[in-house]
């Protein structure tokens, strides 16, 4: 193993470190109790055997005489009396334990959740649900794994084991040197061995996130796979994926079982040492019977500890593996922030303006370039043309979902960058062309829109949405709950629904993203009428193909490559002719009809 290669696992480790250390510290007195019931805890274990020793050794050289009996009877009290302090230890190290774990993974998980959800809707589009969700849940259920092993493996032995050897070098220098030696090369071994291992952990990790990834994928797109009878293949990538899996668990495991192998051969050799020593000691009269007692049981005690180290070390490995996902995209920074000094913003009157904007997706070609627009307040514009032209993209920049790379955007005169996210986006309602909803109620679904809505608010926007009519029809009405992502209604129940959320925000700047595209003809016509209302002194926009829902709007906006190449009202661009003439000369002559 390269030294670089080291130094690449110590920082992934590191950063682990550092995240659960400063989460930890949050509870000084939790911690503080730990230390101390780890204390009682191996003093007692240290301890506790010298009586016992004692014993042996005067059970060896007395007759059975009172005065014997009381000493033996008085060892035997110490002893226990020891070995109470050492369960009190147990109590308090445990129930501490306990505390500090439960509310460190608490506070992890909110902030592995909170941070997360900053994240942009470019990086939400970039990964898998099930891994995201993955690494949130392992981030913190490792915290519980490596708080263990420092605190309950590595503390512990190293008290019992710097104990053991103070002890026995006041018995025998000799053998307390030979024990210190053992213990250091016995470490430093399974030090280097954890980390030559620890490359499998990791690649076994990583194919872990892969197979569970392409799971959550191929069960959340379970539709289109039945429908382009792709089982097979479906079946065959995941196949595939578990193999990959399965190959790097083998060669994680044979690295387990050949450390596993040499500590076993330095255990045998210890044993074999010191008791070899101890007799000759024992010859010399320097040690007496008891004292091979003491050794027999410092030695279990202490391989078995020891050894444990060797396998908690592979755990906390394991553990820094499971947390180092999550820690990669705790230091990711957010693409879009706010700014240190962003405040509310205000909404008067409702103008925006485009400024020279320009915006072009990572490592791709402009989208827009240098586009300049300004829309009075309590304006209704249309943005038509042909996919690709940019009219969605417009919408994501007002709403921050990406930023400008050239220009900016302002409502009533304040660069939205210069603004709280959550400011900006809570003066917009927005109804995108494919809703989606939360797996709750249908009254939660509308209400998220206004967290303080009454049921009669949420029935009332239900009703201008036109969706209270199919909502009363179910057998648990607004209380039934629409499955994950809202896939038990059907698209233009979805669509009413999200138009009734939008109705109850009643922000005053309204988006529509193709918002009818989804309803038949009459669900249309009833729904055109709720957002004649809904429109009502707020600025408007509306992406829309079908330009039969756009005819009254006050201005049209026609682009194409990311430009303006037409506005004006209906009648003025037909007039105009062109690209605007041509696109609705074909969905008039019935190529594509309402």
């Amino acid at each position: 193993m390269s030294s670089d290669k080291a130094r690449k696992r110590t920082t992934k480790a590191f950063p682990v470190i550092k995240a659960y250390a400063k989460a930890a510290a949050r509870y000084p007195w939790l911690l503080t109790l730990v230390i101390v019931g780890g204390i009682l805890i191996q003093v007692s274990s240290v301890v506790a055997p010298l009586f016992m020793s004692q014993f042996i050794t005067l059970l060896s050289k007395s007759e059975v005489q009172e005065p014997a009996f009381h000493a033996l009877l008085m060892l035997l009290i110490f002893g226990a009396a020891t070995s109470f302090i050492g369960w009190i230890g147990q109590r308090i190290s445990g129930r501490s334990i306990l505390y500090i774990e439960t509310s460190v993974m608490r506070d992890l998980s909110n902030e592995a959740f909170g941070y997360l959800l900053r994240h942009s809707h470019d990086f939400f589009i970039s990964n898998f649900t099930g891994t995201l969700t993955r690494r949130v849940n392992r981030y913190a259920k490792a915290f519980e794994q490596v708080f263990d092993i420092v605190s309950m493996s590595f503390f512990s032995t190293f008290l019992f084991t710097t104990g053991v050897i103070i002890t026995l070098s006041l018995k025998s220098l000799a053998l307390g040197m030979a024990l210190l030696v053992w213990c250091i090369v016995f470490t430093w071994l399974q030090i280097l061995m954890t980390k030559w291992r620890q490359e499998f952990r990791i690649l076994k990790a990583a194919e872990d996130s892969k197979a569970t990834g392409l799971l959550s994928d191929a069960v959340g797109n379970h539709s289109t796979i039945t429908l382009f009878a792709a089982v097979g293949r479906e079946i065959q990538k995941f196949a595939a994926a578990s193999g990959a899996l399965r190959a790097a668990t083998v060669r994680s495991w044979l690295s387990d079982d050949l450390v596993n192998g040499v500590q076993g051969l330095m255990a045998i050799g210890i044993q074999f040492g010191l008791f070899v020593g101890g007799l000759f000691l024992w010859q010399k009269g320097v040690i007496n019977v008891g004292d091979f007692v003491l050794i027999q049981v410092y030695m279990i005690g202490l391989i078995n500890q020891i050894w444990g180290v060797g396998s908690s070390m592979r755990r906390l490995y394991d553990g820094f593996a499971d947390a180092h996902e999550m820690i990669e995209m705790l230091e990711k920074p957010h693409d879009i922030q706010n700014q240190p000094d962003a405040g509310e913003l205000a909404v008067p009157a409702g103008n925006i303006s485009f400024t020279d904007v320009s915006f072009a997706f990572k490592n791709d070609k402009p989208v827009l370039e240098n586009l300049t627009l300004d829309i009075a307040p309590h304006q209704k514009v249309a943005f038509v043309g042909p996919s690709g032209a940019g009219k969605t993209t417009i919408t994501k920049l007002l709403l921050r979902l990406y930023d400008v790379t050239g220009g900016s955007i302002s409502v009533d005169g304040t660069d939205i960058r210069t603004v709280q996210q959550e400011s900006l986006r809570e003066a917009i309602s927005f109804v995108p062309q494919d809703p989606i909803l939360f797996h709750r109620s249908l009254r939660d679904n509308i209400r998220y829109a206004k967290e303080d809505a009454t049921d009669d608010e949420v029935i009332a926007a239900a009703k201008k949405a036109h969706c209270h009519e199919f909502i009363s029809g179910l057998p648990e009405g607004y209380d039934t709950h629409v499955g994950e992502r809202g896939v038990k209604l059907s698209g233009g129940e979805r669509q009413r629904v999200a138009i009734a959320r939008a109705i109850l925000k009643n922000a005053p700047i309204l988006v529509l993203d193709e918002a009818t595209s989804s309803l038949d003809s009459e669900s249309e016509r009833l729904i055109q009428d709720a957002l004649a209302i809904l429109m009502q002194n707020k600025t408007v926009i509306v992406i829309a193909h079908r330009l039969s829902t756009i005819m009254e709007m006050d201005r049209i906006i026609v682009m194409q490559g990311g430009a303006i190449v037409a506005d004006g009202t209906h009648k003025e661009l037909l007039e105009q002719g062109e690209l605007y003439h041509k696109l609705w000369s074909i969905q008039a002559g019935g190529f594509i009809k309402d």
